[in-house]
């Protein structure tokens, strides 16, 4: 299933994208997409409904795909290619950092570029999404915890990332720099997440080109490497790393957003986003 929320914030209805790519209502069922919505049972109770039955809408501005997010978790350094554009060495264990949750917003939202911004990056990354709650979980039963997937991108100040303390969460939680969806694919629809390619277009110029297949920690090594230090509880989203072509590897010198720039960007089975760069605005964060 292909599950989404739609509508003003604050206003947002559940809805499922049919094999037809149309918008079929969910509020009649359920108030909405929540964390306790990814648990196995929830899920199979959709599924097994026929979208034909359920009134066909037209989706207002899209929110993220599920509410109650409690923990946005993020990996670095994720893929060979983007640790050398990066000048850092391949690491040995997988690099655990945290993005605010009040960075979150739906898929086509404005990047509102924060105050004093010089250098803010795009990742296309692929969104991993908690059904079930994980503590020490081995990497073998990993991805039974897991609800589906999502397209994210971990939109970065570098200079607020590495030039103010070297304290990640700085240059990565900022408001608006967490765009996630357009939808929630179910993991039985995805299949294998190591068989995914990723992409992304800064003002109709291919960025990113990559795919899960490499790399260094996969999605279940990941889900369980993870599980070790935090309890994952259902609505967690993990954002599991990009690969190389982001704007401060640009050589011979970085390029970064600016107000004005469009990004496209994807994953496959996944779904596209695309979000304008806007300067400083706070009535847009909250539009």
């Amino acid at each position: 299933m292909k599950l989404l929320r739609h509508g003003r914030k604050g206003c947002e209805k559940p809805a499922l994208l049919d094999a037809q790519a149309r918008v079929r209502d969910l509020s009649g069922l359920i108030g909405d997409i929540t964390a306790a919505t990814l648990s196995p049972s929830s899920l199979a109770a959709l599924a097994s409904i026929d979208a034909r039955t359920l009134p066909v809408v037209e989706a207002g501005p899209l929110a993220v795909p599920w509410a109650g997010m409690g923990k946005f978790v993020a990996i670095g350094l994720n893929y060979a290619d983007h640790a050398a554009e990066a000048g850092l060495p391949i690491p040995k264990e997988p690099i655990v950092f945290m993005k605010a949750t009040s960075c979150a917003v739906g898929c086509n939202h404005p990047v509102v570029l924060p105050p004093d911004s010089t250098k803010t990056d795009w990742e296309v990354e692929l969104g991993v999404v908690i059904g079930t709650r994980a503590r020490c979980v081995g990497e073998a039963d990993a991805l039974a915890h897991v609800a589906g997937y999502c397209v994210v991108n971990d939109v970065s100040e570098r200079e607020y990332q590495l030039e103010r303390g070297s304290q990640w969460a700085k240059g990565k939680g900022c408001d608006t720099f967490g765009p996630i969806g357009p939808w929630l694919v179910t993991a039985d629809e995805v299949g294998d997440p190591q068989n995914l390619g990723l992409w992304l277009e800064v003002n109709g110029q291919r960025r990113q080109s990559g795919h899960t297949r490499t790399m260094i920690f996969g999605v279940a090594a990941l889900v369980s490497y993870v599980s070790r230090f935090m309890t994952l509880e259902p609505g967690d989203c993990i954002a599991t790393g990009t690969p190389a072509g982001v704007g401060m590897g640009v050589k011979p010198a970085p390029v970064f957003l600016r107000a004005g720039d469009v990004m496209r960007l994807g994953v496959d089975r996944l779904g596209e986003q695309r979000q304008e760069v806007h300067a400083w605005d706070p009535a847009l964060i909250d539009s």
